[in-house]
């Protein structure tokens, strides 16, 4: 199988599993990822539900519930994918989406320390603040690999030696040994600026408050209108890069669009690289 025909079953679970049609209160019919009462978000929405080849159907489904299914079919994506070129990165890897606190890996072990002594000093919670223990909408972790596994090919560390004794990768070097986290990603549906700032505040405490490398952070949205798109993509720093669920779709469905603000954006988003397709996501992982 291809990135191409995983990328079209993604598609179509999303079309099956996660795609409605909701009315405005004037009667507009719209994609449930789009914002019924802006114009331009519905027009792009339907340039991207047709092209996906989705269908309309009567069962309704909450904004949270749409969510968690984006969670679950973007995951599954990912992992499939990643097999596809796991020779590029062998290993023996986690793909989650059940709200794994960040605690439970090697870069963020103390985090969960520091909270329990927080919550039991008002003084200290007062002059500290903030909540340590993100938990991502999807985790990509790995674990440590055994000394069978690293000799595999010759002789490369042996237990008598006092080298390598402080590196993670190595499991007999922690017991229990945890695993890493290689990437947090952060699941949008739709974006409000609102949402937006979380996502660049949980990136931030994934930076500040690591013990080692810096997992990937990553947003995948399906939003349809870059200038929300923007309110995370624009800039460096907080995150790697933003991911849109369809982006050939959005770029052709903008395309039609009589509206000079939205392609302009876009093209800056993605010209700058700051934007890029989900088909991207599982080689930008390799790194």
């Amino acid at each position: 199988m291809s990135i191409a025909e995983l990328r079209r079953t993604y598609h179509q679970t999303i079309c099956a599993n996660i795609m409605r049609i909701g009315k405005s209160t004037s009667g507009v019919a719209f994609p449930n990822f789009a914002d019924g009462s802006n114009r331009s978000s519905v027009a792009i929405a339907w340039g991207i539900f047709n092209r996906l080849g989705c269908t309309t159907t009567d069962v309704l489904i909450s904004g949270q519930t749409a969510g968690g299914h984006f969670e679950t079919a973007t995951k599954d994506f990912l992992e499939q994918a990643f097999g596809l070129i796991h020779h590029l990165k062998p290993g023996k890897w986690i793909y989650t989406t059940v709200q794994t606190d960040i605690s439970r890996f090697d870069q963020y072990l103390h985090p969960a320390h520091v909270q329990r002594v927080i919550k039991q000093d008002r003084e200290m919670a007062s002059a500290l603040g903030g909540n340590y223990i993100v938990r991502p909408d999807i985790v990509i972790a790995r674990y440590p690999v055994t000394d069978d596994e690293i000799n595999a090919y010759g002789s490369v560390v042996d237990p008598i030696d006092e080298v390598a004794r402080l590196t993670p990768v190595r499991a007999v070097n922690q017991i229990p040994p945890f695993p890493i986290l290689h990437a947090s990603i952060s699941c949008k549906w739709t974006v409000r600026s609102d949402r937006s700032q979380n996502t660049r505040t949980e990136a931030l405490n994934l930076m500040r408050n690591r013990k080692g490398r810096v997992p990937h952070i990553i947003a995948v949205m399906a939003e349809p209108l870059p200038t929300r798109i923007a309110t995370l993509a624009l800039g460096t720093g907080d995150l790697d890069c933003v991911y849109h669920f369809a982006l050939p779709e959005l770029q052709a469905a903008i395309e039609e669009l009589d509206n000079i603000d939205q392609p302009d954006m876009l093209n800056m988003l993605v010209e700058g690289r700051r934007l890029r397709d989900i088909s991207d996501l599982p080689f930008d992982l390799m790194v």
